[in-house]
């Protein structure tokens, strides 16, 4: 399991992604196993998106977004 990013966890835009994503899948019905496995990413390590614990990749947030079905602003 990965840990929280020790410099960034709760950083504010780190917080509002993972609030976004989570939004997003629940609207879906998805279980964070489920967006995990579609996103092929652990489940802990969704969890941790979800709660703004980790500096995540632009790649990761790329699968996540195509996990979801929704694009990223850029």
């Amino acid at each position: 399991m990965a840990k929280p990013s020790p410099s960034h966890a709760g950083n504010p835009l780190l917080v509002r992604f993972g609030e976004t994503v989570r939004s997003e899948r629940l609207k879906q019905g998805l279980s964070q196993e489920a967006l995990a496995d579609l996103a092929g990413l652990d489940r802990s390590y969704v969890g941790g998106v979800e709660r703004g614990e980790h500096n995540i990749t632009l790649i990761t947030a790329h699968r996540i977004a195509d996990a979801l079905g929704v694009k990223l602003p850029f």
